[in-house]
């Protein structure tokens, strides 16, 4: 259980302080100060987690834990001192890409630890992956991913609907979280690439 604990804790870390560059990166696009930096880093990093929390009624965890806020503090410095080589690069899209894959699993797992029914520990996983983007996407003033027809919310989805099934059979947290992560991750990326679209209410229909 130890193992797993710390496992757990590694993933969500690591999730938080990408999610939390995705958050910093918008504030540096909008060429905001480093106190901006700061708050959409944490915003973004644990908006999905602390919602999540709240409604599976278990201590939001980054209130116990200064390891969460620390790493999004972290994460909008390195973004603030060397964001002009990330511009570079279109890596904000894949930095989010990455976070939601494996928040997809993080998010899950923590509901289905704290009893959550399984067709309910896919939506927290969700909503960990989804929630704080939203809200640095409405903070930036920009278009948030629930009003885009772009494949996002679907690879979450997608990775939490595997790790909950077939962690439900026994298989075991790895064998669940990997597939689970690298699917999200390639349906996300495919619909970068690709640029695959859900189909819009009436497209199909004149």
């Amino acid at each position: 259980m130890t193992d797993l604990k710390d496992i757990f804790f590694t993933l969500d870390l690591a999730g938080t302080f990408i999610f939390a560059a995705t958050g910093a990166l918008v504030a540096a696009r909008k060429k905001h100060d480093i106190i901006t930096f700061g708050f959409f880093a944490c915003v973004t990093g644990i908006g999905g987690g602390t919602l999540r929390d709240l409604l599976i009624d278990v201590p939001v965890f980054w209130i116990h834990q200064p390891a969460y806020i620390a790493i999004c503090l972290l994460s909008a410095l390195l973004v603030w001192l060397f964001g002009y080589v990330v511009f570079k690069f279109d890596i904000i899209i894949w930095l989010d890409a990455a976070g939601m894959a494996a928040f997809s699993v993080v998010g899950a797992s923590k509901a289905l630890a704290n009893g959550v029914s399984p067709l309910n520990a896919v939506i927290m996983g969700v909503i960990t992956c989804v929630f704080g983007g939203v809200i640095r996407d409405v903070l930036a003033g920009q278009q948030n991913m629930l009003l885009r027809r772009e494949i996002y919310i679907t690879a979450a989805l997608l990775g939490s609907t595997v790790f909950v099934g077939l962690y439900s059979l026994n298989v075991g947290f790895w064998l669940a979280a990997i597939p689970a992560v690298l699917l999200a991750f390639w349906l996300r990326g495919s619909a970068i690439l690709f640029g695959w679209q859900l189909p819009g209410f009436g497209k199909n229909n004149k």
